[in-house]
């Protein structure tokens, strides 16, 4: 029988139902007054003769669920109805909670929040005082390895070794209390009453870390011992953990004496030197007792960084005199100094000069420091202290056979250009810096950074800032003028009218600039602004590749102001080149060449004209390993698309020219197609050549620095010449060098390059007869005679050669008077460019079709008036 059909058992034992149940309303029936069932009334429609089963809690739940879908007010009868049914077996978490409707249902008890608390507190503090106990100090004197940093060549042999760490544990007595007061007033001044642990630090460096921001070092002295002693320099949040927990453990075991002498004979202070003993050694030469309060103060300041404050490197030098002068303060004001002593301290303890280890010399010290700094660009969790520690195996891009042959071009150029004793005020302080690299891949194979460190030079010239570029830049102005346009001409649809090659330009020298809108360019003296060229000529409108193959100054300027100095200066930055090298944009020299842009990063923008537009990042490491793990993110990157490949090979054919018939005329020796621009700057300060082939670009740059003063000085008179340009010693150099990289690899063309925009002349140049084409871009006049008189003169001999008969024209060659018997052609079938005279004044102030350009303020040039100088090629 089914439990629905079971009948009641008879109470009085007849079957009859007791009195007063029949079913009357409210009062109570068999199942109300049993034992069961005691003030419980029974859900209406029920019969009152079957006993029903009591639901679970399970059951009551789906039936409110199906009642609550008609809506709240049932949903809230059923919820009531349950409750009043009881809770039946008690949870032992009441959640969701029962009995409860809407929202009230999910929303956790007070009992249930502070029962979940209470558990994870104290499963935290399990758990700290688990790690606490579990960890354990490691013994010193066995963390403490010797490893070596091995570099290796492309082909995969071994380079150099690097880390033979400088380390002499002394004695905290044997330590001067100057320079432990100096490290406390400037690393941690409550070090003698701190707990050794910096919370806020810690929590700020964990959090920086888990976002994925910079990391920063520890915050107190105990701790950085601690890191520097018994753990690893990577960035982490298990490596914070143990730092933690070490430092609770060591400033619990260890007096402040005994931690400030173990931090003092562990850290790092650059130029391989960990330790105080060993640091008072390497930059002055004396004990650590020794040491005086202002060498104290120095060599305290290279704590926070020896490769920002070693000050015997130029670019950090006012850097660490600050950081001492801030340290000297800081120690009379935590009083570990006196007024008086720091008055002592007035003049910077100068360090001596480093002491270079033997496997440094030559390049290697340039092609380690090259393949350091990307590295630590690279992945920031590895540092300068971690590289010098050892451990670490860095493959670098560099070939051995072309440094080589870098190398002994210099040398060679050099021994047959320069006699610093023949000529002490000329031929001495020169520098060279060059790289190579592949385009379209962006891999180092060469660079040349100086003479070596083993003759006191330490600064990697490949990398250099601070030498001006000169006409170099050029090629960037065109490559903008044909990929952007210009601005005082504009296509149908308003925009800037992209030209190209053939556009002319008036390059007289001295001649007046202006903006798009047709107003003068002023200079700084008030007046308006007038351009020179290297020589007196009057040129007349020469076409943009006439003015790239001689290197014309005025042409540019003027286009600089076409295009719009700013436009150029981004087409530069996506082409390769670095921002913060660019000087401002904004200034009427510009285009010359002012900014100071590295030989690595020159070979990077002519890398992306080689590459047809695609620009690759220059790298030097494509593998690292730390302790035998291989570290990600080196290697090639993947390239970006800078300019239009029409426009690359635009650029490329003009500076094809150049080579061939203009001022880098020298690298016709090396046999294949070379395109390049050469460089000088305003007084001769600095020479370069920055040319390639399709599977090498390599640029080359000379200046003139004393490096007591680190001034550029002038290379007139250097190797007994007047004057030296880009198309001299630079370019020869690139020509040594390029024969033997390039010995095995076949010739190549570059690509022939696809018709780009539309020729747009500058104001006043005379106007084109409809019948006579215009030269192609492919075209490459093979000498000037093609043009009228002015520009004839570059190939015309000079009546007093400069050099010997060898000069350059249109660069160092004396201007030559047009012959004044010409006769007058007639206007009516002369060809332009040829016999045709001037149509219209070249300073008359009006500007191509299609201008819109608005009257506005002249914006200031960064040059003088009418005797501002320029680049030259």
């Amino acid at each position: 029988m089914s439990e629905r059909r079971r009948r009641t058992p008879d109470q009085g034992g007849d079957g009859q139902q007791p009195p007063g149940g029949g079913g009357r309303r409210g009062g109570p029936g068999p199942d109300e007054l049993g034992s069961e069932g005691i003030g419980r009334r029974r859900q209406p429609g029920v019969r009152e003769t079957a006993q029903q089963p009591r639901m679970g809690r399970a059951e009551m739940r789906k039936a409110a669920q199906k009642k609550g879908k008609g809506g709240g007010r049932r949903g809230d009868a059923a919820a009531s109805a349950a409750a009043a049914a009881g809770p039946g077996k008690k949870r032992f978490i009441d959640y969701p909670r029962f009995g409860k409707s809407g929202i009230r249902r999910w929303l956790p008890s007070w009992k249930l929040v502070f029962s979940v608390f209470l558990l994870f507190f104290a499963m935290g503090v399990g758990g700290v005082f688990y790690l606490y106990q579990t960890t354990t100090v490691p013994d010193l004197k066995d963390l403490v390895k010797e490893q070596n940093t091995i570099y290796y060549w492309a082909d995969g042999s071994e380079m150099t070794r690097k880390g033979d760490t400088n380390r002499q544990i002394v004695e905290l007595g044997d330590i001067n209390p100057t320079l432990q007061n100096a490290v406390i007033s400037a690393e941690n001044e409550t070090f003698r009453t701190d707990s050794g642990i910096d919370p806020k630090g810690m929590l700020r460096a964990v959090y920086n870390m888990a976002k994925g921001g910079e990391t920063q070092g520890a915050s107190t002295i105990t701790q950085q011992y601690v890191k520097n002693a018994y753990l690893s320099q990577e960035q982490t949040i298990s490596r914070k953990l143990k730092e933690f927990f070490i430092t609770l453990k060591i400033n619990q075991q260890k007096s402040k004496d005994d931690i400030l002498k173990g931090y003092l004979n562990t850290s790092w202070f650059g130029r391989n030197a960990n330790g105080a003993q060993a640091a008072a050694q390497a930059y002055y030469g004396v004990n650590a007792k020794d040491l005086n309060l202002c060498q104290s103060a120095m060599l305290a300041g290279l704590l926070k960084g020896a490769n920002y404050y070693d000050p015997s490197k130029p670019a950090n030098h006012d850097r660490a005199v600050e950081r001492w002068k801030w340290i000297l303060d800081r120690m009379v004001i935590t009083h570990n100094a006196t007024a008086e002593e720091r008055a002592k301290c007035t003049t910077f303890p100068e360090p001596i000069a480093l002491k270079p280890s033997t496997n440094m010399n030559g390049e290697i010290s340039y092609l380690v420091d090259t393949a350091n700094q990307y590295v630590m660009t690279t992945d920031k969790s590895v540092t300068q202290q971690m590289i010098d520690k050892g451990g670490l195996k860095i493959y670098t891009t560099f070939e051995k056979d072309k440094v080589d042959a870098l190398k002994k071009a210099v040398d060679d150029v050099k021994a047959e250009n320069l006699d610093a004793q023949k000529r002490p005020n000329n031929d001495t302080f020169v520098q060279f810096g060059a790289a190579s690299i592949r385009p379209g891949d962006g891999a180092m194979v060469a660079i040349y950074g100086g003479d070596g460190v083993e003759n006191g030079h330490f600064d990697n010239n490949a990398n250099a800032g601070g030498v001006q570029v000169g006409s170099t830049f050029k090629p960037f102005v065109l490559a903008t003028a044909m990929q952007v346009g210009v601005q005082t001409a504009k296509d149908s649809d308003g925009k800037p009218k992209r030209i190209n090659a053939d556009s002319r330009y008036l390059a007289d020298d001295m001649s007046e600039i202006r903006k798009p809108d047709g107003s003068l360019v002023i200079g700084d003296d008030g007046k308006p602004y007038r351009q020179k060229n290297e020589d007196s000529g009057k040129r007349g409108y020469v076409s943009l590749r006439q003015a790239m193959q001689w290197s014309y100054n005025v042409p540019f300027v003027q286009l600089n102001q076409d295009v719009g100095g700013p436009a150029v200066a981004d087409m530069a930055v996506q082409m390769g080149i670095k921002r913060d090298s660019l000087a401002d944009p904004k200034t009427a020299t510009f285009p010359l060449g002012t900014s100071t842009i590295s030989p690595i990063r020159m070979a990077t923008g002519y890398g992306t004209l080689a590459a047809s537009g695609k620009e690759a990042e220059p790298y030097s490491v494509t593998k690292v390993e730390v302790n035998g793990t291989e570290r990600p993110g080196f290697g090639k990157k993947d390239v970006k698309v800078a300019l239009e490949p029409a426009v690359a090979d635009n650029v490329t054919d003009v500076l094809v020219n150049v080579a061939k018939n203009g001022t880098g005329t020298k690298t016709n020796s090396l046999g294949r197609p070379v395109a390049g621009k050469t460089g000088t700057t305003d007084q001769n300060k600095s020479a370069w050549w920055v040319g390639y082939t399709p599977q090498l670009v390599t640029s080359v740059a000379m200046w003139r620095e004393d490096p007591s003063k680190h001034d550029r000085e002038s290379l007139n008179g250097t190797g007994g010449k007047e004057s030296i340009h880009g198309g001299d010693i630079p370019t020869d150099i690139f020509t040594r060098y390029m024969k033997a990289a390039l010995a095995n690899e076949k010739k190549m063309d570059f690509p022939t390059p696809q018709p780009v925009g539309t020729e747009v002349d500058s104001s006043g140049a005379p106007s084109t007869v409809s019948a006579t084409p215009t030269q192609t871009a492919t075209e490459m006049p093979s000498a000037p005679a093609q043009t009228q008189a002015p520009v004839q003169q570059p190939t015309q001999q000079p009546t007093q050669p400069s050099q010997g008969g060898n000069c350059v024209p249109g660069v160092d060659c004396q201007p030559t008077p047009p012959p004044s018997h010409t006769p007058k052609p007639s206007t009516s079938n002369c060809i332009p460019l040829v016999n045709c005279p001037p149509t219209q004044s070249p300073t008359d102030g009006s500007t191509s079709g299609g201008n819109t350009g608005k009257p506005g303020k002249p914006t200031p040039s960064g040059t003088g008036g009418p005797q501002a100088g320029g680049a030259a090629g």
